[in-house]
C-alpha cells in the first residue's frame, strides 16, 4: 500500500503544480524531480519482508532493460517515472508490486504503448518467462506504435529470456530492416543480435537518446 500512496502524492503534487500554472520547462524539471524522488524512495527497498532470491537458471536481458528502454523510448515524462518506480520495484525482489503498478497505469492510460511495453517486462520479469497476459501487452503495443521499434524489441528480448533466442533475433532483425541506417538505437539492436548469436559478449545499452521511430 505504501507505493500506491506514494504515486497517489506525486500526482497530486503534478496536479498542483499544474494548477499553479507552472509550463514549459519549468513543469518539465519539476515532473523529473518528482519522478527521481519517487524511483529513490522505491530503490530503498522493504527490509521488513523476507527475502526472494532467485534461481542461478534464471535468463537474465542480454542488456540492462533501462538502458535499452531510455534508448527507444526516452526519459524525464510521466510514462518513464512509472516505468522507473516498476523497474525500481522488480531490481529489489518486488515483481507483483512491479507489475500491478503498471496493470494500474494501463487502466488509467490505455493509449500509452510504453506503459504497455512496461507492463510486458514487469509480467514477464514476475513469472521469468514470457506469459500470454504478457505477450498480450507486448502486442497491444505493437498496434498502439506499429512504426516504432521499442514493443518489438522488448518482445524480442522476453523471447530471448524465456529460451527462445531464435524469435529474438527475427523480431530484431525486422526491426533493422525497417529502421533508417542513421537510427541512434541501430548499434544496440545489432550487439543484441550478435550476444543471442553467440558472437560477442553482453554489452551495455548506449546512452539514452530522445525517443526514436522506425
Amino acid at each position: 500500500m505504501g507505493y500506491v500512496w506514494l504515486g497517489a502524492l506525486a500526482l497530486l503534487t503534478f496536479a498542483l503544480l499544474w494548477l499553479m500554472r507552472l509550463r514549459g520547462p519549468i513543469l518539465t524539471l519539476a515532473a523529473a524531480a518528482i519522478a527521481f524522488a519517487c524511483a529513490g524512495y522505491a530503490m530503498q527497498g522493504r527490509p521488513y519482508l523476507a527475502g526472494t532470491p532467485r534461481d542461478a537458471a534464471d535468463r537474465a536481458p542480454p542488456l540492462p532493460l533501462s538502458g535499452a528502454r531510455h534508448a527507444l523510448m526516452g526519459q524525464f515524462d510521466a510514462a518513464d517515472a512509472w516505468l522507473s518506480m516498476s523497474e525500481a520495484l522488480a531490481s529489489h525482489g518486488n515483481t507483483e508490486d512491479a507489475a500491478n503498478l503498471l496493470r494500474g497505469q494501463v487502466r488509467r492510460h490505455p493509449d500509452d504503448y510504453r506503459l504497455w511495453v512496461g507492463l510486458g517486462n514487469a509480467l514477464t520479469d514476475h513469472s521469468r518467462m514470457l506469459t500470454p497476459s504478457a505477450r498480450y501487452a507486448y502486442q497491444r503495443a505493437i498496434k498502439l506504435a506499429p512504426g516504432y521499434p521499442a514493443p518489438r524489441f522488448f518482445l524480442g528480448l522476453a523471447e530471448a529470456r524465456s529460451g527462445n533466442p531464435e524469435e529474438a533475433i527475427r523480431l530484431w532483425q525486422g526491426i533493422l530492416a525497417d529502421a533508417p541506417a542513421d537510427a541512434s538505437w541501430r548499434p544496440m539492436i545489432e550487439d543484441a543480435i550478435l550476444v543471442l548469436s553467440g558472437a560477442a559478449p553482453a554489452v551495455p545499452a548506449p546512452p539514452a537518446t530522445n525517443q526514436a521511430g522506425s
